[in-house]
């Protein structure tokens, strides 16, 4: 995959995403000039504790996208098992493709070529709706999330929710 076939394929998907738009999060390039960075807007899904959240992102392509994964970053504060401090955002799909090492997940759930915006944007969304906690990227997060559920974790997410809807459109 030469870097001019990798911006093509990106150049593609963002046309498709901008004549399809898909529920639950939008995407645009973060610099006109520049296919290999991404910002998107993900809405909190319905029925969640993310629920009327307006999270923003961002997605670092590498210059041999597809064969590996983008990067995802929370610039919107978020409380979530996946997600780090840092807003880094770990989930299987967006591991490099191959075996695990450490053999928690299966080679058809990391990283594949066949992904694309929407397929990453639809597992993030099922992310915020169902965490991982066995695999936590923050594990204070994922501990509130098994122990305490209703209580200090929903209050930090609520939090989160109300903080992103006062900064999504700056």
């Amino acid at each position: 995959m030469t870097e001019l076939q990798s911006a093509l394929l990106l150049r593609r998907q963002l046309a498709e995403l901008n004549k399809n738009p898909v529920e639950g999060f939008s995407a645009g390039l973060i610099d006109d000039n520049d296919l290999y960075r991404w910002e998107v807007l993900i809405i909190g899904p319905p029925d969640t504790l993310y629920e009327g959240g307006v999270f923003k992102a961002h997605l670092t392509f590498p210059k041999d996208y597809p064969l590996r994964p983008p990067k995802m970053k929370f610039i919107t504060e978020i409380w979530h098992p996946n997600v780090d401090k840092n807003g880094d955002v770990f989930i299987s799909i967006l591991h490099e493709p191959g075996e695990d090492k450490y053999g928690y997940e299966k080679p058809e759930e990391r990283w594949l070529p066949i992904h694309t915006v929407e397929t990453i944007m639809i597992s993030v969304i099922s992310m915020l709706a169902d965490p991982n906690g066995d695999s936590p990227a923050n594990v204070d997060a994922a501990k509130e999330w098994r122990e305490d559920r209703n209580g200090e974790f929903k209050r930090k997410v609520a939090r989160c929710v109300r903080k992103s809807q006062e900064t999504a459109f700056e």
